[in-house]
């Protein structure tokens, strides 16, 4: 199969690699669309830990089934080959105290598509049965291969417990800053807001009813700062822009390490979250979200590119995209 590989910082070529066959509890996959993920660009770049080339990244994705192992078959006999599904690349044991708390993104054997394990940027791609989700029959293709970064979105934003009047700043209007609007919307905010450098990114955040600002003039405060970039400044600027007991969540990987004011978070009692992931009750909410329209990304903030294009997907979006969101297309049959 034609599969997009990672060979070397700033280096990723389309290849003829084995085609992957379903183990006896796995659903093998032909990819739809494969989405580009912000944390995959720092691992483009060289400087994430969790992705060592070569490597087959993509866990944002949709397709249909092509196959099924034999106990899949029996323990899920509603996957189907034809079926249109995603998936949740997120692998855990389901034994350990973190699993059985429903906290499955913090299992310590935990392991993700596109990072441990080969990823969605190819013709086909292997999951368990267990983590593949038939598609809403409204739902298409290319809305399902959102339900990743939704689940991530809704995922910060619960830890936040926001409350009906309280007000919010999304720093970052990337795809999981844009998403994360969405999510806080729901909870009858009184003021969403939004801080991005890149005005397009903004003008599409203030389309979803957020109000745009400038950290290097504005002052806040707010009750809830999502840091949906994790960079040094951002970060910083969360924590000094909500109020005293002031909730801050962390969910952009950008920066390995940041110096924040410590001090100051104390003295004004700051609750800071780290958020990672989604359970699988934050990805069962993502599609149902999808498919009732909660969530979306404007078709003109979005677009679908071929397999072959990845590398310069990558680079585009590393030097500041005018889209959201970018979906590879793997060679269709």
């Amino acid at each position: 199969m034609k599969a997009l590989v990672y060979e070397a910082p700033y280096q990723m070529h389309v290849r003829d690699v084995p085609q992957p066959r379903p183990a006896p509890d796995e659903v093998l996959i032909r990819v739809a669309y494969s989405g580009i993920c912000g944390s995959e660009l720092s691992g483009f770049e060289g400087r994430n830990s969790l992705r060592k080339p070569p490597l087959i990244m993509g866990h944002e994705f949709s397709g249909i089934i092509a196959d099924l192992g034999e106990r899949a078959t029996l323990t899920h006999p509603h996957l189907q080959v034809g079926l249109p599904v995603t998936a949740n690349p997120l692998l855990t044991c389901g034994q350990c105290d973190a699993c059985l708390r429903g906290q499955q993104q913090l299992c310590p054997s935990r392991k993700l598509l596109s990072a441990m394990l080969p990823g969605s940027n190819a013709e086909y791609v292997t999951v368990p049965a267990m983590n593949v989700l038939p598609l809403p029959s409204q739902l298409s293709l290319t809305a399902a291969a959102l339900a990743e970064p939704v689940a991530c979105a809704i995922h910060s934003v619960r830890l936040a417990h926001p409350q009906p009047s309280e007000t919010a700043l999304v720093v970052g209007a990337g795809p999981i800053g844009l998403l994360t609007i969405q999510a806080l919307a729901v909870y009858n905010l009184s003021a969403i807001y939004c801080a991005d450098l890149n005005p397009e990114r903004l003008a599409m955040a203030e389309s979803l009813g957020a109000h745009p600002v400038d950290l290097r003039e504005w002052r806040g405060p707010v009750d809830i700062a999502i840091d949906a970039v994790g960079a040094n400044p951002t970060r910083a600027a969360c924590a000094n822009l909500v109020r005293p007991a002031g909730r801050v969540v962390f969910v952009g990987l950008h920066e390995a390490e940041s110096p924040l004011p410590i001090n100051d978070i104390i003295r004004r009692e700051i609750i800071c979250y780290g958020s990672f992931a989604y359970n699988p009750r934050d990805f069962r909410a993502a599609l149902e979200g999808l498919a009732a329209g909660h969530f979306f990304l404007q078709d003109s903030w979005t677009r679908v590119e071929p397999l072959a294009a990845g590398s310069a997907c990558f680079e585009e979006l590393i030097h500041g995209s005018t889209v959201a969101k970018i979906w590879l297309q793997p060679p269709q049959e």
